[in-house]
């Protein structure tokens, strides 16, 4: 039989280190990082890869799923923040979606959308 020890994704940033700065103001721990790479994560199941690497086009179509057990709080906490503000960032509220899940998007520095969400 098969098994899947983890799974993470390589998310661009056009500005490595404003998007580290942005990540950890965010609410995820870095773990390590180079010239070219940083390892980022929150509790123990979710981490991605930050790389030093752009393409806008890919950018800008690269989608992060976030599920939380508190989305609300998550919002506070992204509010509070500032990201929007400090980072130069677009928020979308916190809304309902048809599919059955409360999320709200955040867009990175380098155009990444993250839907954040919890399942309604």
């Amino acid at each position: 039989m098969l098994r899947s020890v983890e799974l993470k994704t390589f998310v661009p940033a056009r500005d490595f280190a404003l998007s580290m700065d942005f990540y950890q103001a965010m609410g995820f721990k870095r773990g390590w990082s180079d010239e070219q790479m940083a390892y980022f994560s929150h509790g123990e199941h979710c981490a991605f890869l930050l790389q030093n690497f752009y393409v806008k086009e890919q950018a800008e179509n690269f989608v992060m799923h976030l599920l939380v057990e508190e989305v609300d709080a998550w919002w506070q906490q992204i509010q509070a923040a500032r990201l929007d503000e400090r980072f130069g960032t677009r928020l979308i509220a916190p809304q309902d979606q048809p599919w059955g899940m409360h999320e709200f998007m955040v867009f990175d520095p380098s155009g990444v959308l993250w839907r954040i969400a919890q399942n309604s």
